[in-house]
């Protein structure tokens, strides 16, 4: 009889994955844990005091530090698997898993699935050739080289990139490789991961070549299988139940998606909503049960394309996507970040970035040329981002698979503050309270256009209580809101005053805080 062995990578929610590791290994089943190394050690500790007692459950024997795009998430995964092949013999399949996945299936059922066809279950489609790619890049992803993160290093992840294409730096893919794509959800026997594992070690050749590809957790795996196995031992496709919107975001799975679920001819779904607990608690039970029969229907596809098509199409009561998404979560946390000398706060969000592995976007409702990822045109205009600001926002935490985000906004922005700290999920305001002399106060004046090269001094000296006052005001206005976990930094604090309350507002250490609120020249103008 099948016995799975799960690849569980994971970064967040270290309670979540102690009772998914509990469900899935109590009928005999096992699981080999990466959890990413960006992650707090606090989290890690409490998986490995829950768990390491447990016989069923083993760690990736290295961690790393994982990034999206990034062949980390591949590494992190052979890790993982080296670790399932040593500790637990008996397994027959490797199954690839998130903490965002659960089971709607019994275990009876996946094991007898896997019993009743001696496959391989993993998506591949020849890169070139198929259309699995929709837009962006394809043959880009493979003849240059990528040495950085994309979303981490954006600017010099895109020069580095147009320095390779006008030197014509393309390279060729190893001549005996058809390099294949498809999703990252596999179930693989054992003598497939054995095969990938004795290839690696024979052919450092080729994982030098994937190692600089982009997004190679969607291509590695998949051609090493294609490439050792016959093709009538694949079938090309995940056994996860996922869809994408049209904006190209995960759908999230919620309580009244029960039934639908578990008709899908599928043995796991991703994504589940935190905020689905019933769905959580049904599922959570129905992988120990025995004897259930299931009706597969399979229309889960067909049905929700048909129900957002009735919206496109402008039927009066359909729901539009930012109707649907219109609480950020309620298990998520938002940290906007207040300022009015935009380049402080983004010298902050950049000390940040480097010292935190929490996503931080400068002015997105402020400045229209923001570094934002593609998220299907709703980010391609202030007034669209303002307008749905809720979508967008929950659309950013889905796209960096985050449960928190920071946000940069200018201290005039008070009714999106106000309407963020309205919404269900957990939001904080550090406010960055700066020296304003009169000098940066008229060259304010100048970049508003409230004066110009030829406005004369006396003018100049007119306007700068105004300007002085009004800014002031903005700070009275924020303050008579009372917003909860309202942190201030002031230019005037010193380092250790300052690092306590980053310490407050973004949850570390007060080291690590001190190393930010340090920073030299922070608040120079």
């Amino acid at each position: 009889m099948a016995k799975i062995a799960y690849i569980l990578l994971c970064h967040k929610d270290p309670e979540a994955i102690i009772q998914q590791a509990r469900r899935l290994t109590a009928v005999g089943d096992y699981m080999s844990i990466h959890f990413d190394a960006r992650a707090k050690a606090e989290d890690y500790n409490k998986i490995r005091d829950a768990l390491d007692d447990n016989p069923y459950v083993t760690f990736a024997h290295k961690r790393i530090k994982c990034g999206w795009g990034e062949w980390s998430l591949v590494e992190a995964s052979l890790y993982a698997i080296e670790s399932a092949v040593e500790a637990f013999p008996r397994a027959t399949h490797f199954y690839m898993l998130s903490g965002d996945c659960m089971a709607i299936k019994t275990a009876e059922y996946a094991h007898d699935f896997l019993d009743a066809r001696d496959v391989d279950y993993i998506e591949s489609f020849d890169f070139f050739e198929s259309d699995w790619i929709k837009t962006g890049w394809k043959e880009e992803r493979l003849i240059y080289r990528h040495f950085v993160n994309e979303r981490k290093y954006k600017r010099l992840f895109y020069g580095l990139f147009e320095v390779q294409k006008r030197l014509g730096l393309k390279r060729e893919v190893p001549s005996d490789i058809q390099v294949m794509i498809g999703s990252q959800w596999f179930c693989l026997r054992r003598r497939t991961i054995e095969a990938i594992l004795a290839f690696i070690k024979k052919r450092p050749d080729v994982v030098r070549f994937f190692k600089t590809t982009w997004i190679p957790d969607e291509t590695f795996l998949q051609t090493l299988v294609r490439h050792l196995i016959p093709a009538d031992e694949i079938d090309s496709r995940t056994l996860t139940f996922l869809m994408f919107s049209d904006y190209g975001m995960p759908v999230t799975f919620y309580n009244d998606h029960y039934d639908l679920l578990l008709s899908q001819d599928f043995l796991f779904a991703r994504k589940i909503s935190p905020e689905a607990k019933e769905l959580k608690r049904r599922l959570g039970q129905l992988y120990a049960a025995t004897g259930l029969k299931f009706q597969i229907s399979n229309e889960g596809r067909s049905l929700y394309k048909f129900l957002t098509g009735r919206g496109r199409i402008g039927r009066r009561f359909a729901m539009r996507f930012w109707e649907t998404e219109s609480t950020l979560g309620r298990e998520r946390e938002l940290m906007i970040v207040v300022c009015k000398k935009w380049h402080v706060a983004k010298r902050l969000l950049d000390r940040i970035r480097q010292l935190t592995n929490v996503p931080a976007i400068e002015y997105i409702f402020n400045e229209e040329d923001t570094p934002i990822p593609d998220l299907g045109g709703i980010e391609s205009s202030l007034w669209k981002r303002t307008r749905h600001r809720r979508a967008l926002v929950r659309m950013l935490f889905d796209y960096y698979e985050t449960d928190r985000l920071i946000v940069c906004m200018d201290p005039s922005n008070l009714d999106l503050m106000q309407d963020f700290y309205s919404d269900r999920s957990r939001t904080k305001m550090l406010e960055i309270v700066c020296d304003f002399t009169d000098d940066y106060l008229i060259g304010h004046a100048m970049r508003v256009g409230l004066a110009g090269e030829q406005t004369s001094q006396a003018t100049l000296q007119r306007l700068l209580p105004t300007i002085r006052n009004d800014m002031t005001y903005e700070s009275d206005q924020m303050r008579d809101a009372n917003f909860p976990m309202h942190y201030r930094l002031r230019e005037s604090s010193d380092a250790h005053e300052n690092a306590e309350k980053l310490a407050e507002f973004l949850d570390i250490p007060k080291d690590r805080a001190l190393e930010i609120a340090g920073s030299d020249h922070l608040f120079a103008d």
